[in-house]
């Protein structure tokens, strides 16, 4: 018995010498691409802080200065990864301007470490805000960057993001709290009505031209159609259209002849259009965009 007391005294100790890595997952987006050393440096700030950090990449691969696409990266993403997950977002082309540099906190307990420049509009729109913090160079800046007023990625959100995620601060101590609202990009929201589908075409699927809309199974629902029914399609950017056609909606693409198109719900249940085995955005040059609608009827 005494050396199971002794064995037990001797676990304690050591668990208390050696606590359970608490860290968060910190997950870098930006549109900086892998050619450089950009994501490295940031990453390597990160890894300064705490060498206990668990680093992921979303994406590095956005757009140069497309917010929007920010904006969508995230939402498409964010509800898949824990409560405490910290993302840091940089694409920022007013770097270095009056842009406010914040950390919001979401109802689902996410953090976003980013410029206040639209990259939060759809975050904040589906997982609600708890609060909205000014980061405080004054405190959270990688240290002797003062100077230096064109990468804020490294030396203020990779800094201040891997601080939080690594429990080093709290999201009182980023500075000083903001009204809860944060600056948003117009878009066309989805709706119904007169008989019309209304709708957003904010991203395209890269890898095989699938145009993806904002209207989600539920608002498609009241249009009342079924597997293998038409309907009519008109694509615009702002005043243009730039495709009026006749669809059939499918349950998948192999429903269809290879090259034919169709209209199916994604795997985030959004309506979107695909050609099979084909790209349907480079065939009838559709882009994506907060000017980029679609309209869909009987």
């Amino acid at each position: 018995m005494k050396r199971l007391a002794i064995l037990i005294v001797l676990i304690l100790a050591f668990a208390c010498a050696n606590p359970q890595n608490d860290t968060a997952p910190l997950v870098f987006q930006s549109d900086f691409g892998i050619k450089d050393a950009a994501v490295a440096s940031m990453k390597g700030v990160a890894a300064g802080i705490s060498s206990d950090l668990k680093i992921f990449d979303l994406t590095h691969e956005v757009p140069s200065y497309n917010v929007w696409e920010a904006a969508q990266r995230l939402v498409q993403t964010a509800e898949y990864w824990p409560s405490g997950t910290v993302f840091v977002s940089v694409v920022d082309p007013g770097v270095g301007t009056e842009r406010k540099s914040v950390v919001l906190k979401t109802e689902s307990g996410h953090y976003f470490v980013t410029p206040d420049n639209g990259t939060l509009t759809l975050i904040a729109e589906k997982l609600g805000i708890e609060g909205v913090r000014e980061i405080d160079e004054a405190v959270n800046r990688r240290k002797d960057s003062g100077k230096s007023y064109t990468f804020h990625g490294r030396d203020v959100y990779a800094y201040t993001g891997a601080r939080l995620a690594a429990g080093i601060i709290g999201f009182a101590e980023v500075g000083q709290k903001l009204e809860n609202k944060v600056v948003s990009i117009p878009y066309q929201k989805a709706k119904f009505e007169g008989n019309v589908l209304y709708g957003n075409i904010p991203i395209l699927d890269i890898q095989y031209g699938n145009v993806w809309t904002n209207i989600h199974r539920e608002t498609f629902n009241q249009l009342g159609v079924e597997h293998g029914y038409e309907v009519q399609v008109k694509i615009s950017q702002g005043s243009s259209v730039v495709l009026q056609q006749t669809l059939a909606y499918q349950p998948t693409f192999g429903k269809v002849a290879v090259g034919e198109p169709l209209l199916y719900l994604n795997s985030l249940s959004q309506v979107s259009l695909a050609l099979n085995q084909g790209n349907f955005a480079a065939k009838h040059n559709i882009g994506s965009g907060s000017d980029w609608n679609i309209e869909i009827w009987r």
